[in-house]
């Protein structure tokens, strides 16, 4: 396995979630990690499923990621002892509705938190990379493939994806590889969320399993699962990816909804 102690990491999103997954793990494995997130104060879920949040490996440092100032500061502290070797953008939210359900603050603000806070993370973080660097960012598979209803989740993360090729343009001659992981359905927070909105006289827990079901492996992803995809990405066991976008969703994208 890759060798990941004394690698410095930043992780926005870190809180929940696949971010908070990815942070985990990359301390686990040795990393230093700076995990930014939106809380007033370090969570709770920062300790689990180990007390991580005592170790020098992991530390937590709030931010929005729609405020230029709170990501530079973020990536400021994460640089402190050493140059940042990689970068996760792990952030999201998502909304519901067409574009003309969908008013113009909720249009703005998934574009600002998706795909605009994304901008501002290599914007503020690649300054403080070095070759051998790389980022990853957590794109979606509605980014290529979309269900209804999601006209402004879609569009950003769709943005997101064409910014990952971008970046790795960019920077290729620096030997900063960027790359994106396209997840289908993941038992986080946010797709509870989605299930309780969704559920009707169902569990959230019931609905969560029904559109795993529509998988190809019959089931959500773990967030780990994901996170572990990402690791690879970020390790220099993938030295010669760049600009792609991995999809981790149990066959989805690669299934028609035409059944014989």
């Amino acid at each position: 396995m890759f060798d990941y102690a004394g690698k410095n990491a930043i992780v926005f999103g870190g809180t929940s979630g696949i971010g908070l997954a990815t942070a985990q793990l990359l301390a686990q494995r040795g990393a230093t990690v700076t995990v930014a997130g939106l809380e007033p104060s370090a969570p709770s879920a920062l300790s689990a499923p180990e007390p991580l949040h005592n170790s020098p490996q992991l530390s937590w440092v709030h931010c929005n990621v729609t405020s230029p100032s709170d990501v530079a500061a973020a990536v400021d502290l994460a640089a402190r002892s050493s140059p940042i070797g990689w970068l996760v953008y792990s952030a999201g939210i998502q909304r519901y509705g067409t574009a003309i359900e969908c008013t113009v603050e909720e249009w703005d603000l998934v574009q600002s938190v998706n795909a605009r806070g994304a901008f501002l993370a290599a914007h503020f973080t690649l300054p403080h990379m070095q070759r051998g660097s790389a980022i990853v960012n957590v794109s979606s598979v509605q980014a290529i493939s979309c269900q209804q209803n999601v006209a402004a989740y879609a569009a950003s993360k769709g943005t997101l994806d064409s910014l990952t090729r971008a970046l790795a343009l960019d920077h290729a001659l620096a030997g900063i590889r960027v790359n994106a992981v396209l997840p289908g359905t993941v038992d986080t927070p946010m797709v509870r969320s989605s299930a309780e909105l969704f559920r009707g006289d169902k569990t959230s827990a019931a609905v969560v399993a029904e559109w795993g079901r529509l998988h190809p492996l019959g089931r959500v992803a773990q967030p780990v699962e994901v996170a572990q995809a990402i690791a690879f990405l970020l390790s220099d066991e993938a030295s010669f990816i760049t600009g792609t976008t991995l999809a981790v969703d149990g066959g989805l994208l690669a299934q028609l909804s035409v059944r014989l």
